[in-house]
């Protein structure tokens, strides 16, 4: 495995990993991203001792900001070739799979391909304070791509899966310990040193034991993955649309997947720019 440019691996030890996204200017998800965490969980299927696998971020304010919306050949390629497992789909299944202990710890913003992400992991444990999650497509006249729709209902119910999804709004630590969304929030002076402690004390148990533990559960809760994929196809569809495009061009006029208010507040923003079909902007 090459050196990753969007994220560092710190092996605490030959059982427990720490895997830390950094990619400025707002921990963005794209196709390197992508890339790099295949190759790193090519290494964590291959390991003979690996028992966890922690995720965080070195920015405080976005843990994951969400997929890269500015890679126009992908669009291209991915509506040419719905036939395709899109490379993201294909990560978090790979993710969920994985034959270890996997752990989100969540500081920051983790909204679209970011709560996509820690929705794929194992357990998820937030920053009461400063975790942030949510599923804005809806804003954008888009479906969520990467799953949630098939990956909440078992965590939070019907009901607020629907909320989530139609309301397109953010959810803090606390609120999204209430619903489900996440395991449990922390304060966030405690944040770090929970998870740590949890990560050692699941590194310390029989990696046998572990595997088996996560192979049955994942019988009992695994979806198909024709399901994430329709998902992906109709993201991608709705990328094709004027509504999401006239948004798109105005959000990123507006600073998106900058460092700036548009990113801060997301869920403001994308209702600022109302499609309306037959106006002069159309």
């Amino acid at each position: 495995m090459d050196s990753p440019t969007r994220f560092s691996l710190t092996e605490h030890s030959a059982a427990w990993w720490r895997v830390t996204f950094d990619n400025p200017p707002v921990n963005l998800v794209d196709a390197t991203m992508t890339s790099e965490l295949n190759a790193l969980f090519a290494r964590a299927e291959a390991s003979e001792s690996l028992a966890v696998v922690v995720f965080d971020s070195a920015d405080p304010d976005f843990y994951l900001a969400h997929y890269d919306l500015s890679d126009s050949d992908e669009v291209e390629h991915a509506l040419a070739h719905p036939e395709e497992v899109h490379p993201w789909t294909a990560l978090l299944a790979r993710l969920s799979s994985l034959p270890v202990a996997t752990v989100s710890s969540i500081r920051g913003r983790a909204r679209g391909a970011g709560s996509e992400f820690l929705l794929a992991t194992d357990i998820r444990f937030a920053s009461r304070e400063r975790a942030v999650v949510g599923q804005f497509e809806i804003g954008m006249a888009a479906i969520p791509g990467g799953g949630p729709a098939s990956r909440l209902p078992g965590l939070v119910g019907r009901g607020r899966t629907f909320e989530i999804l139609f309301g397109g709004l953010d959810y803090d630590g606390a609120l999204a310990e209430m619903y489900g969304y996440v395991n449990r929030a922390l304060p966030d002076d405690d944040l770090d040193g929970f998870v740590d402690a949890f990560a050692s004390r699941v590194a310390s148990f029989d990696l046998q034991t572990i595997r088996d533990i996560k192979h049955f559960v994942n019988l009992a809760t695994q979806r198909s993955e024709a399901e994430y994929q329709d998902q992906m196809n109709a993201f991608w569809a709705a990328v094709n649309r004027p509504a999401q495009q006239h948004i798109a061009r105005h959000l990123f006029e507006a600073g998106l997947q900058q460092r700036s208010d548009v990113e801060r507040d997301l869920p403001h923003w994308v209702t600022r720019f109302p499609y309306r079909p037959g106006s002069d902007e159309e």
